[in-house]
């Protein structure tokens, strides 16, 4: 499929932005990648929705084809919601729909706050990380439910800060391997976004490892402001995803006429281990939202 690609002026630097389906009479949908940190790539089956749409990635400020000085007073959730919005506006979009996944939900959320005046016309949050006390917890959990030899051993390097311990690095692969991404062999995409990650913005908003929040998003928390949403809003996860189903229902009964979906079998990544009732998802709802002008919200 052919893609049109460019580059859009932001606060701190410049974004690469690539563009299928051009011309198409959809709705418009942007995706925004998660990590922080990780570039787009690993969401490029994506593109499959370009059938009927354009469908617009791009790398958020210092990760994959963009630029930024490497400034870690741009590394924020307000620049990066300021990067977006620059985006939209140079690409000229009066109406669209947001995809976030991951950390891209948290962007996605920060984003339809900040600017009510440009309200996207709905809302996809892909394997949500909303609030980073809630993953905190669900991630102390996942823990609980490990060997004891492994707990100790991760309580260890993360005392000692020695997160490059093979024996650390063993226990996060498997980690990866059951809540992260269940396919084998991942899929290139996703070996590309890792190879091409930036893991100094991933440590300087998150922290050293998806245990080790320490970062300047660790006391980050959008559930209280949820209910001030004003357009439709897709929830999804995978049944042993990270951003696990108790805590996705959570962010879904805050959200008003919110809907959510999950995805059996899958993890982190049901785009790419389960595509079928992924994509039969999100093409419904996107069906819904261009049926549905004049979605409102009752306040009682």
């Amino acid at each position: 499929m052919t893609m049109t690609s460019g580059y859009a002026k932001v606060p701190g630097g410049t974004v690469w932005y690539g563009i299928y389906g051009v011309g198409r009479p959809g709705t418009p949908l942007v995706v925004l990648h998660g990590g922080p940190g990780v570039p787009h790539d690993y969401l490029l089956p994506l593109t499959e929705l370009a059938d009927v749409r354009p469908v617009i990635f791009y790398d958020q400020l210092g990760c994959g084809l963009s630029v930024c000085a490497d400034n870690p007073d741009d590394w924020t959730v307000e620049n990066s919601v300021a990067g977006l919005h620059a985006l939209c506006h140079q690409l000229g979009l009066k109406r669209y729909i947001l995809l976030g996944q991951s950390w891209g939900t948290f962007l996605a959320v920060s984003y339809a706050l900040a600017h009510p005046e440009a309200r996207p016309a709905g809302l996809i949050l892909a394997d949500p990380c909303l609030s980073a006390p809630r993953w905190i917890n669900d991630m102390r959990g996942f823990l609980r439910q490990m060997p004891c030899e492994d707990l100790a051993e991760i309580e260890h390097c993360e005392m000692t800060g020695d997160y490059q311990s093979p024996a650390y690095q063993r226990i996060m692969e498997r980690f990866y391997h059951q809540h992260v991404c269940k396919c084998e062999p991942w899929p290139q995409v996703v070996m590309d976004s890792f190879e091409r990650a930036n893991q100094s913005i991933y440590r300087h908003m998150w922290g050293a490892s998806e245990f080790s929040v320490t970062g300047t998003l660790k006391d980050r928390d959008l559930c209280g402001q949820l209910g001030k949403l004003r357009m439709p809003v897709l929830y999804l996860c995978g049944r042993d995803d990270e951003a696990t189903p108790e805590t996705t229902r959570h962010y879904c009964r805050c959200t008003p006429g919110a809907t959510m979906t999950v995805i059996e079998n899958a993890s982190h990544l049901p785009h790419l281990e389960q595509p079928g009732p992924f994509f039969t998802a999100v093409r419904e709802f996107l069906i819904s939202v261009e049926n549905d002008n004049d979605f409102t919200i009752e306040i009682k």
